[in-house]
C-alpha cells in the first residue's frame, strides 16, 4: 500500500469518483474516498486518497496542495497515523 494522502477544504457536492478523477491526473489512483457524515449523508469537507505508489503519491501532494476543484483550494498532505 502506498501513502495515504489526506485531502481537505473539499467541497459540498465533490463525490468520491470526482476527487478521484481530480488525483487521476496525475498518475493511477487505487481509491478516493470522501467522508461523509453518518446522520445526513452530507460531505464532511474532507477525505483520503491512496495513489498506486509512493511516487504518485508524493507527486499528488506537490502538485495538488492548493489546486481548485470544484470552486475550492484543496489542502493536501500526507495523512498522519489515526490516534488510538
Amino acid at each position: 500500500m502506498s501513502k495515504r494522502i489526506f485531502v481537505g477544504s473539499i467541497a459540498w457536492g465533490t463525490t468520491s469518483d470526482g476527487l478521484k478523477n481530480f488525483f487521476a491526473a496525475v498518475g493511477p489512483v487505487a481509491k478516493a474516498d470522501v467522508l461523509t457524515d453518518k446522520m445526513t449523508g452530507r460531505s464532511r469537507g474532507f477525505g483520503f486518497v491512496e495513489m498506486e505508489s509512493d511516487a504518485d503519491a508524493d507527486a499528488a501532494i506537490a502538485k495538488l496542495n492548493g489546486a481548485d476543484l470544484d470552486g475550492r483550494k484543496l489542502v493536501v498532505s500526507e495523512a498522519r497515523p489515526k490516534a488510538e
